[in-house]
């Protein structure tokens, strides 16, 4: 049998680290994850809000290095748990049980973003790579340019 899921999205809180009584850690946090495809009346993405759980060295580093807003891929396995609510209802949750959570973004890209967010100056490009738009682009406005091939012989 193979129970395998991968989601990717942003945290919609800090993840929760608690401990249990055996002193293992385990961290709590929801993914929101956008539907590939769109509605056709509105033409918005629905997102789906799913629950996650991370045990022992993974809950620690999710802990550590996640916070709200932050992209993570989550691998692991889909997990369905069947309890009782307060007015003794039968209820059913889903959640991913992950095995390895990783980056979604690099972390210049978290650190754009949240220069963004609050308000400060936007991104200068990286040096010493094309960046289309800007002086390092050849003059008549494309990308590339016709070669000389000299005397058409190729010199392999």
């Amino acid at each position: 049998m193979l129970n395998h899921i991968v989601v990717m999205g942003r945290l919609t809180r800090d993840p929760e680290l608690r401990y249990t009584q055996s002193q293992t850690p385990v961290a709590s946090f929801t993914v929101a994850v956008d539907r590939d495809f769109s509605s056709r009346e509105t033409g918005e993405r629905q997102t789906d809000f799913i629950d996650c759980v991370a045990w022992r060295s993974t809950a620690e580093f999710v802990s550590k290095y996640f916070q709200k807003g932050s992209m993570a891929a989550v691998s692991g396995r889909l997990q369905i748990r069947d309890w009782t609510d307060r007015d003794g209802g039968k209820r059913r949750s889903a959640e991913i049980v992950a095995d390895n959570v990783y980056f979604g973004e690099s972390k210049r890209s978290r650190e754009d973003g949240q220069t963004q967010r609050s308000g400060g100056p936007a991104p200068r490009p990286a040096s010493g790579g094309y960046n289309a738009g800007y002086s390092d682009m050849p003059a008549g406005g494309s990308a590339f340019a016709e070669l000389d091939d000299g005397d058409g012989e190729l010199p392999f």
